[in-house]
């Protein structure tokens, strides 16, 4: 089964979205995910000018040789372009690979650990009513596990309030789908540390008092806080009994998670911007994270991922693996089968693309009581319409940054 041709396909429905699609000399196609949020087009060069040349006449069944020759034979290695890149090809190989088999692509990695994927969604507000709303329609929605973020008193716009987009000719509109702004400059948003800290107790305080003790409840906050600041929320965070707190420092520096794991026992996830095992090793095997968070699509694909969560799984280490809109169905049906096939499952991070995505990518997955299922269609059980993709050509568009009080830009 050669590949005969490799395509990089552009499209932005309800964002932009990257894809590979290989083509074998039998007739199967193969689809990856290769989106990199912000930074796309760096991910269609790479694959266009310096990949595709050399997919062509593969033999597409030889997963862990074209891993390995993508890997290595640059040089240059690991990086979210190259890796997203790899990941692309990867996840292709294996939607061929499974699609020959006449197999979903869950068989192939050792069939279901479990039925189905528990998964959990996005809801915020900019004050504790909004913040409410939002939990009651995610719980209509059939979500089990809710992530909790909210506005901070004096703080204009902040990540994760689906309300707050502050750019022109969105004001107001709920950036549920996308983060990033269609617009030639990012958004520039605000931040105080401080004032984060002081009011976000209080809100886990107001939501168990009105949601009660069961739900399990996350916060993410997005790699803005020092260690000692983040041993302090984790610590203050404790009596509501978080199912985790996601990046709550830049963990680059691995052994700062070594202060913040002294400090306070609420689960830590980690690594929605890592590419490599290299960026997980000291919080692995010194166990100073419970979840791993990187994406299919950003660490190298199913082959890579999966042996990270291997390595993960012995130090009772769990998945939490990336899940936004920014994952496109490609990358979200590849994290699915991953998911239901590993034994160290921990939870799936799903918001529903808008109607506008799912009309591009035909999807087989199914959302019933909170729980994911990929779906038993051979291969990974997505399938482009290239021409209805074409109706959306890309967009620039750029994620916001964050300022303090003193002009100082700081991590958003």
């Amino acid at each position: 089964m050669k590949i005969d041709k490799a395509e990089v396909i552009v499209t932005s429905p309800d964002r932009n979205f990257v894809t590979l699609k290989l083509t074998t000399d039998d007739g199967l196609t193969g689809l990856g995910d290769a989106t990199l949020n912000g930074r796309e087009l760096s991910v269609v060069s790479y694959l266009a000018d310096h990949v595709v040349p050399l997919l062509i006449g593969r033999d597409a069944h030889n997963i862990e040789d074209t891993w390995q020759f993508l890997y290595r034979s640059a040089y240059w290695r690991r990086g979210p372009v190259t890796m997203a890149a790899i990941a692309a090809v990867d996840v292709a190989l294996w939607d061929l690979k499974a699609k020959a088999a006449g197999m979903p692509l869950y068989q192939l990695l050792g069939g279901a650990s479990r039925t189905g994927l528990l998964a959990y969604g996005h809801a915020s507000g900019k004050d504790i009513p909004e913040l409410f709303d939002s939990v009651r329609s995610h719980l209509d929605q059939g979500y089990r596990a809710i992530r909790i973020q909210t506005g901070v008193p004096g703080l204009r716009a902040i990540y994760g309030v689906a309300s707050n987009v502050t750019s022109a000719g969105n004001t107001g509109k709920r950036y549920d789908h996308e983060p990033a702004q269609r617009a030639p400059l990012p958004v520039e948003e605000d931040w105080d540390t401080r004032a984060y800290l002081t009011h976000l107790p209080g809100v886990f305080e107001a939501v168990r008092n009105e949601f009660g003790p069961s739900i399990p409840l996350l916060h993410d906050g997005h790699h803005r806080m020092t260690p000692i600041q983040a041993a302090k929320l984790g610590k203050a965070l404790e009596p509501y009994d978080l199912f985790w707190l996601e990046d709550c420092t830049p963990a680059e520096n691995q052994a700062a998670l070594r202060l913040v794991r002294q400090h306070t026992t609420t689960p830590l996830a980690i690594g929605e911007v890592f590419n490599t095992v290299w960026d997980y090793q000291t919080l692995i095997t010194e166990q100073l994270i419970d979840y791993v968070r990187s994406a299919v699509t950003h660490t190298g694909g199913v082959t890579a991922l999966k042996k990270i969560l291997e390595f993960a799984a012995q130090y009772q280490i769990k998945s939490g693996m990336h899940g936004p809109t920014d994952i496109s169905p490609v990358g979200m049906a590849a994290a699915m089968h991953l998911g239901l096939a590993i034994h160290n499952f921990g939870i799936q991070e799903y918001m529903k693309h808008g109607e506008a995505t799912n009309r591009v990518f035909e999807q087989s997955f199914s959302w019933n009581d909170g729980m994911l299922h990929p779906g038993d269609q051979p291969g990974i059980g997505v399938e482009l319409k290239v021409d209805e993709a074409g109706k959306y050509p890309y967009q620039t568009a750029y994620l916001p940054y964050n300022r303090l009080a003193d002009g100082t830009v700081h991590d958003w």
